[in-house]
């Protein structure tokens, strides 16, 4: 029987910016997600994708713009105190929310930010992500191996496989319950910054993608390229500077390859984004399981990205100071025929893993 407990589960995100309402258009244009207020808190934004708030927004307050990721857990207390025993330093003590939750902001022994959360049940079964929703993370670290023996401790992550990638170590795949979460890889000198946690979000056209961050103020910073198995990724830093990636699963590609006009009606009927969602939020869309913090937090590092399917054989490479792998030939003339709907494609990952049960901000 599934594992439907929180932990160890991606559960919500949260970014921190200077500017939410450049943000929330930001990522509207970008990856189609759509900003509403959360009813408890206004001044505490949600970002919907695949039909449900996956995210939010809070003020950077002079921190450096930054993805923070939540994990979730059933007692945020005694993690925070097995994390600090581990050798993680705690940012942001645990926090009560309204709804029950309760969240803290931790570091981890290498440095990277992260969150851990707790509900009261009962909680949302696990699903595999939409697009428009994170469905693989990634962990650059300055010692992966002694990195994700620490998440492994605290959440009960398994290492499901490590790809040889010669001179750049070994990338790490980490699993719950059978199911692919994620990778992790040591840092390269070359690639700026601390060790930190990249998100990605499963998309359809990364060249469209590409082409839109652009326009919108963003900046690509390695692909879009093929990684092993088939997926494509791309990855970027927003108007701000905060981190992130988007993906295409191999399965995806196909589909678009094989149906190019359906993809292109689809497009076609897709409503026009609009600049701010209405202020009504369904009630549906915050179960219990799910609260969100609105503290500080942090988060964001490219590199290369696993892909899953039924088995797990994923890996992934990045370019810049990770594993990177050119676009093929033929992948680029599939995307030609079909209207370049398709472009990279984010790791080792198959669409069938991810959960998400998010957080609700109290506080």
């Amino acid at each position: 029987m599934a594992d439907q407990s929180l932990r160890g589960r991606f559960v919500w995100h949260e970014l921190k910016t200077p500017n939410a309402g450049e943000s929330h258009a930001f990522y509207q244009r970008v990856v189609g997600w759509k900003a509403q207020p959360w009813e408890r808190d206004t001044s505490y934004t949600l970002l919907s994708g695949g039909g449900e708030p996956i995210a939010a927004t809070v003020a950077s307050e002079g921190d450096e713009p930054q993805w923070i990721h939540y994990i979730g857990t059933a007692d945020v207390d005694a993690t925070v105190a097995q994390a600090t025993e581990l050798g993680a330093t705690v940012t942001k003590e645990p926090t009560d929310i309204p709804n029950g939750a309760r969240y803290a902001i931790l570091s981890d022994p290498q440095g990277a930010t992260f969150a851990v959360y707790a509900s009261p049940p009962p909680h949302q079964r696990e699903k595999d992500p939409r697009r428009g929703q994170f469905s693989w993370m990634e962990l650059a670290s300055t010692d992966a191996k002694a990195a994700l023996d620490f998440y492994c401790t605290l959440f009960g992550w398994e290492r499901s496989a490590a790809h040889d990638m010669g001179p750049l170590g070994f990338y790490y795949v980490f699993s719950r319950n059978g199911r692919d979460l994620g990778g992790a890889f040591d840092k390269p000198a070359a690639m700026p910054g601390p060790s930190a946690w990249l998100g990605y979000i499963r998309g359809k056209d990364l060249d469209k993608v590409a082409q839109v961050a652009k326009k919108a103020g963003g900046t690509l910073i390695n692909g879009p390229m093929e990684v092993p198995g088939g997926d494509w990724i791309a990855q970027f830093v927003d108007a701000h500077g905060a981190a992130f990636a988007v993906h295409v699963l191999k399965n995806d590609l196909a589909q678009a390859a094989a149906h190019p006009q359906m993809e292109l009606a689809v497009e076609a009927e897709a409503p026009p984004p609009r600049k701010k969602a209405a202020a009504k939020k369904p009630a549906a869309k915050k179960p219990a399981a799910k609260a969100k913090p609105a503290e500080k937090k942090s988060t964001a590092a490219p590199k290369r990205v696993a892909k899953k399917s039924g088995k797990k054989t994923t890996k992934r490479s990045t370019s810049k100071a990770s594993t990177v792998r050119g676009r093929s030939v033929k992948a680029k003339a599939k995307a030609k025929t079909a209207g370049r709907k398709r472009s990279a494609v984010v790791a080792k990952k198959s669409a069938k893993n991810k959960t998400r049960a998010r957080p609700k901000k109290g506080k």
